[in-house]
This record gives C-alpha cells, structure tokens and sequence, in this order.
C-alpha cells in the first residue's frame, strides 16, 4: 500500500464513522424504548440503510464492515419481524461474533492475515504484530459472543437493548484502546518503509 493510500485513510474523520457505526443504535435504542423491539429493529434496519448509504455518498466507497453488518442486520432484523421473534435479532451479535472470529482464527491457520486486509489502510505493522493483533481480536469477538448470549439469555429484553447499545461499542472502543502498546510496538516508520 502506498503512503498516499495511508494519508487519505487517515484524513477520514474517525468522529464521522463513529457516528454513522452508532447512529443505528441509537435510533434502535431510543425507538425501542418508546415503541417496543419490533418498532426498534424496524427502524434499526432503516437507519443501518441509511448509514451505509451516507458511508458511501461520503466516501464513494463502501467500508467492507458497515456492509457486513448491514447484511447481518437486514436478514435477522427481516427474520425478527417476519417471524414476529425477538430471539433472532438478539442473537444477531452471537453469529456476527462468532463467524469474525471464525473467519480470523481460519485466516491464521492458513496462513492469511485477514486483519490486515480489513485495516491495513489504517494501520502499517509488521507480519508479526498484524498476527497478534488477528489473534487478539479473534479471543475478544469469541468473548462478545459469549457474553452476548449470557445477556440476552438471563436480562429483559430492554436490558438486553442497554447492554447491546451501551455495552457492546463501548467494550469494543476499549478493547482496541488497549491494543495501542501493541501497534505502537509493531509499527512500520514510513522511513523505514522507503528504505
């Protein structure tokens, strides 16, 4: 990847995807609570259009992730309303979790980094710390999956809402937060890159 490509990732405001990430929820979030989960998920699956209609306008591209999870969120979102079933926009999480560490923990045994394909435009680290990192990331969505599943299992459905608006992203944010020593560590100068 050339330092161009880097440069205008990151020019992209990190404030403006961050919004575009949480402006589904919290519209599922808000419209849960006035209205009930099949209004919520009805409306979640609208704004998530939404969202990756204005990455796109935006950036003229559309982010691979954001388009997953819309992909994620219009099949159980369309089977919860459908099926008039709360259960499977609650384990919407679960799956998503558990096929990103699937697909990271697959990518590792055969060889490929498929971190690196994700974020490598953000992020220029050696083979080894892309590998930590994958593994790192692997554990932490094997954790939310789990962690979804013990929610909406043993709390109300509106607590499960709490923890998928307020617990989820905020974890994740964290997570990565302590991810830093590790990138910093396994950084590549732009120096040493030219050399």
């Amino acid at each position: 990847m050339s330092s161009t490509d880097r440069s205008e990732a990151k020019t992209r405001s990190p404030l403006l995807r961050m919004a575009l990430e949480a402006g589904p929820l919290v519209a599922f979030f808000i419209v849960n609570r006035m209205e009930g989960i099949m209004t919520g998920t009805a409306v979640f699956m609208v704004a998530t259009l939404v969202s990756v209609a204005l990455s796109y306008w935006l950036e003229r591209r559309v982010p691979l992730m954001p388009l997953i999870g819309c992909g994620f969120v219009m099949v159980f979102g369309g089977l919860t309303l459908w099926l008039d079933d709360a259960i499977f926009i609650k384990i919407k999480p679960t799956v998503v979790n558990l096929l990103f560490a699937g697909i990271l923990f697959g990518g590792l045994a055969f060889g490929r980094v498929f971190l690196k394909l994700l974020m490598g435009t953000v992020l220029n680290l050696t083979d080894e710390g892309w590998r930590l990192l994958t593994w790192r990331w692997a554990f932490f969505f094997i954790f939310l999956a789990i962690l979804n599943e013990i929610v909406w299992r043993s709390l109300p459905t509106d607590a499960w809402v709490n923890f998928k608006v307020f617990g989820i992203m905020p974890l994740s944010i964290a997570f990565g937060a302590a991810q830093i020593p590790l990138i910093m560590k396994h950084t590549i100068e732009e120096e040493n890159e030219a050399t």
